[in-house]
């Protein structure tokens, strides 16, 4: 039987290489990593031999076609690149060309090369702003109040659009904060809650850019998103309707007292010391229009998986440094 092409974008990141570990563990699959650095085939796999690196630019159109013609005949698509909440409120334009015209140019051109194809695009919980409910359910509006959230939203729209036509079979994913991420700090306004575990447990500070213990964020572990993109890639495109593709993964609620309690649990009380609270206004603006929880009844409906709470997360980074 032929290998399943697949290609990965953004594949530099935290969310590609999770992806491309457990396709690259299976025969089946061959993958195609890109990004605007050099991707790397992650480390350990059964197949790296099943693995293509593309070095380029997707905002350039001839890269595009490049892309694509590497990985036919094409299975599917991970769209994971973009530029990250804080760096898209500081550089309007730049989030302008990543986060919407080069995805708009990447999923015209494979209506053009391979129409209907499965496409899942990495948008993020980012869509919704103020005014929330404690929970956001199926039926709250999202009104972003951030670039990065209203550039997700525009190219929500043409994807529903796209996929309604039948252009592209598409799920589009809006991650939670994806904690914790390993690797140094990204340009996202949450990459606290992933540095305030990630820097102590290496002997390294980390700034809190808000002063309040009892704010929450809702939080799902590299572990858990890497089952729910792989159930993705299989889910029957019939289980969400032809005009509503989205998909609100599944995460928990969690508070920053929490993630402390649960790094002094699993990782040293003497690591509290290294954790800095500050107010930076910007991004607090920012951490405050998201919500801090989300009803999971549809996704867990759908057959996909939650982590069990905030303290399982940090104990499960903490305890894969032993290893």
């Amino acid at each position: 039987m032929a290998k399943k092409n697949i290609i990965i974008t953004g594949a530099g990141g935290l969310i590609g290489p999770l992806i491309a570990s457990r396709l690259l563990n299976d025969p089946d699959y061959n993958v195609v990593l890109t990004d605007l650095l050099d991707p790397v085939v992650p480390a350990g796999v059964a197949h790296p031999e099943n693995a293509k690196c593309l070095k380029g630019d997707i905002t350039q159109p001839a890269f595009i076609e490049t892309l694509l013609a590497a990985a036919q005949p094409l299975h599917a698509v991970f769209v994971f690149h973009g530029i990250m909440s804080a760096g898209s409120e500081a550089n309007y334009d730049l989030s302008l060309a990543v986060n919407v015209n080069s995805v708009r140019d990447l999923l015209l051109a494979l209506r053009a090369t391979n129409p209907g194809v499965r496409v899942i695009y990495s948008s993020s919980q980012a869509v919704y702003g103020q005014p929330l409910p404690a929970r956001v359910t199926d039926d709250v509006t999202p009104t972003p109040e951030g670039t990065y959230g209203a550039h997700k939203l525009l190219t929500e729209i043409l994807i529903n659009d796209m996929h309604r036509k039948g252009f592209v079979d598409a799920f589009i994913l809006r991650f939670p904060s994806v904690v914790v991420r390993p690797g140094r700090p990204t340009n996202a306004a949450s990459s606290f809650l992933s540095g305030m575990i990630r820097e102590p447990m290496n002997g390294e500070e980390c700034v809190i850019p808000l002063r309040d213990r009892g704010f929450r964020s809702f939080l799902c572990s590299p572990s858990s998103l890497q089952e729910n993109l792989w159930r993705v890639l299989h889910m029957d495109s019939g289980k969400l309707p032809r005009h509503i593709r989205h998909i609100n993964v599944p995460g928990v609620s969690v508070s920053i007292q929490e993630l402390m309690d649960a790094l002094a649990r699993h990782g040293g009380e003497d690591k509290l010391k290294l954790l800095k609270e500050e107010t930076i206004p910007d991004l607090e603006r920012i951490l405050r229009s998201w919500s801090p929880d989300f009803d999971t009844t549809t996704p867990l409906r759908l057959g996909l998986t939650q982590d069990e709470s905030g303290d399982s997360i940090v104990k499960e980074y903490i305890d894969s440094l032993k290893k």
